[in-house]
């Protein structure tokens, strides 16, 4: 029982700090090496689920990526390459219910939606779709279906891409 006040002390510690440090005027940024892109072609290679919270980390760097260079005024050809275990982020609501044995429908819908509206070409891969049973009807409005992943983001190298892989 001792240890429970001294346990109670380092939280009220911990806390005070964390909010201490959010009080604290943000620290000051020198850039050395400013980057600025006339133009990019990239793939991103999306084969796995990897999230920071609730959000998908590949679907947050295409925003961020998207935003960037339209903030820039630069030309980006981007491509969003769904296979694997990420296959199931291009479901339209009822196939994702079905699937993720849910009834939220997909969360990733609209964020999908925006990307395809500001120009990124989403892809879901034929062997995914088919090793999991699922047709052209199952996917989400506007995405495109290649007819396998790997071979894709080879291609797509083959013709300038960069390949991020989040």
């Amino acid at each position: 029982m001792k240890k429970l006040p001294l346990a109670a002390a380092m939280l009220a510690a911990a806390l005070t700090a964390t909010t201490a440090w959010a009080d604290a005027t943000p620290p000051q940024i020198h850039v050395d090496v400013p980057v600025t892109l006339k133009s990019a072609k990239i793939v991103f290679n999306m084969d796995h689920a990897a999230f920071n919270g609730d959000m998908p980390i590949g679907i947050k760097h295409m925003q961020l990526v998207v935003q960037r260079f339209h903030k820039m005024g630069a030309e980006l050809s981007m491509v969003g390459v769904f296979h694997s275990d990420a296959g199931y982020m291009l479901l339209n609501d009822e196939t994702y219910n079905k699937v993720r044995k849910t009834n939220t429908g997909n969360p990733y819908a609209p964020l999908i939606a925006d990307l395809i509206k500001n120009g990124v070409q989403i892809e879901e891969c034929a062997v995914t779709m088919q090793g999991n049973g699922w047709g052209n009807e199952n996917l989400l409005p506007n995405v495109k279906v290649d007819s396998g992943a790997i071979g894709r983001i080879v291609q797509l190298e083959q013709n300038g891409y960069i390949m991020i892989q989040p």
